[in-house]
């Protein structure tokens, strides 16, 4: 094949695929349809499942759409993986500053004469400490019917200086999805 052939080709092929920007609002004007959304099981450890009430909560206090336990009667599927943890972290460090000088002459012999000197400078600090840390982390995704992802984020939180980890990470799920129907609401 020629290269100009191959140019026109490629050149086409770029044409025919969406920008992002296009790809973004199409998935933006899709969140304005959702009417119902039903929450799926998080997968992760232990505190998933605390995670998914929490989220639950913090979505219906957003009024954007209806909540549903039951999938069949969705539009969407609200899918995704959360982890709770709490765990330690620890430091340790040591500092240490030594000299030690020493100096000597020696003889014997029926008159012996000697002599000796000595210095000695030493410090040391060390520190330990232990803290108690709680860290969550949650990647959720809107899925509608025909398994197409529409709307996704990831937030983790170490806490808040008023609320937990999982809190603060749920806070920060349903804040940016109002931001985002507050951005597909402009595009109309």
């Amino acid at each position: 094949m020629r290269p100009l052939a191959i140019l026109l080709l490629c050149a086409a092929g770029a044409a025919a695929q969406p920008a992002p920007a296009a790809i973004e609002n199409t998935s933006l004007r899709q969140l304005l349809s959702i009417k119902r959304v039903f929450v799926d099981r998080l997968t992760g450890g232990d505190t998933a499942a605390q995670m998914r009430d929490i989220l639950i909560s913090g979505l219906e206090s957003t009024k954007l759409f209806i909540l549903t336990e039951k999938e069949e009667r969705a539009d969407v599927v609200l899918k995704g993986a959360a982890e709770d943890l709490i765990f330690t972290d620890t430091h340790s460090t040591s500092d240490s500053i030594n000299a030690h000088v020493n100096a000597g002459t020696g003889r014997s012999s029926t008159r012996s004469t000697g002599s000796y000197g000595g210095l000695g400078v030493g410090d040391s600090d060390s520190d330990h400490s232990t803290e108690r840390r709680h860290e969550a982390i949650a990647s959720v995704r809107l899925v509608n019917k025909d398994g197409d992802v529409i709307w996704s984020t990831t937030q983790e939180s170490l806490g808040a200086k008023f609320r937990g980890a999982s809190v603060d990470v749920a806070d920060k799920i349903t804040g940016k999805l109002k931001e985002d129907f507050e951005r597909a609401r402009k595009l109309r």
